[in-house]
């Protein structure tokens, strides 16, 4: 692996890997982290506001003894106020790094950025198109919540127009055996067409609901997403899909025992805080997760054989 930009680009025998060293990652950082990429430099480009994305890449990488360099709000904040295209930037910064982690809000920028780019690009959203490293860490959540990805009923609700997450999500989903997939959304914010078009070449089955308490009583996993207020053509048109679906006590009743929540946060009213003590509420410990599979990663992406051989090292003390 040298880019990561797309959830396209993952089989099942990678994802894999990938989560076994996620639980590697998790070992390390609750003992001190590691030095394995020791000298390497990340650079974190985000043309749109974050905060959990930019902060556990980050911590990803001073947990494996790299340093970081990082811009928020790169559009007003970059040489891009002053009229500088995305590639020039690229070009510069991949002098400047070992690897550029970029968030941007066109669709397709981060393909652009690894076209020029000296250095790996990883995407960490790219407008309303993917988000392929919360997908990693989604599924990652999935499997150490339930045991298993196979199989599973899984609900996707709220903007699924727009939300990049599901995208990626769906799509690495389909390298699952019997998966069924339902999206939930306001009329006016359904799942794209591109996507249910790739999931009938897959062979995934998938339904299009309204009606939230019904699906809710058959998922073993229900994902809810914000309505993204800053991504409607107007504000009627988001004022049709705010607050057409919540997760509340009555939601909570209708679930199965061991079932859980997921949201890639941030939050807008559309999980009400009396959520947050079920156990079945996994949204908090979904975003810790993000460190530990961004860790694996960065090290999959940079350390060569080195951090092989010292994930080895830590596999057999893990047992």
């Amino acid at each position: 692996m040298y880019h990561v930009l797309s959830a396209h680009q993952f089989d099942r025998n990678q994802l894999d890997h990938l989560f076994r060293m996620a639980d590697i990652m998790e070992y390390t950082a609750a003992n001190g982290g590691s030095n394995v990429l020791n000298g390497k430099i990340m650079a974190a480009l985000f043309f749109e506001p974050s905060t959990r994305t930019r902060l556990s890449f980050e911590s990803a990488m001073l947990r494996l003894g790299g340093t970081v360099i990082s811009t928020e709000n790169a559009a007003q904040f970059s040489s891009a106020i002053k009229g500088e295209t995305l590639e020039d930037s690229i070009r510069v910064i991949s002098s400047y790094a070992d690897v550029i982690v970029l968030r941007h809000n066109e669709v397709g920028a981060a393909t652009r950025a690894a076209k020029v780019s000296d250095v790996p690009v990883i995407n960490a959203g790219d407008g309303a198109g993917e988000h392929p490293t919360q997908s990693l860490l989604d599924l990652f959540t999935i499997q150490k919540e339930l045991g298993k990805i196979d199989g599973l009923h899984i609900a996707m609700v709220g903007d699924l127009t727009y939300g990049r997450t599901v995208h990626s999500l769906s799509y690495m989903l389909s390298r699952y055996q019997n998966v069924t997939l339902y999206f939930v959304s306001p009329d006016n914010c359904p799942i794209p067409q591109k996507v249910k078009d790739y999931l009938d070449e897959q062979g995934v089955t998938y339904f299009e609901e309204n009606d939230l308490q019904q699906v809710a009583e058959k998922v073993d996993v229900l994902y809810m997403t914000r309505i993204q207020k800053e991504r409607f053509p107007s504000g009627e048109e988001y004022l049709k899909a705010a607050g057409k679906y919540v997760i509340d006590q009555n939601v909570l009743n209708l679930m199965k025992q061991n079932a859980i929540i997921m949201h890639p946060l941030p939050r807008a009213g559309e999980i009400l805080p009396e959520v947050d003590a079920d156990p079945r509420a996994a949204y908090f410990r979904q975003a810790k997760n993000g460190v530990y599979i961004r860790m694996a990663l960065l090290a999959y992406c940079l350390g060569g054989k080195q951090a092989e051989a010292e994930l080895e090292a830590l596999a057999k003390v893990m047992g």
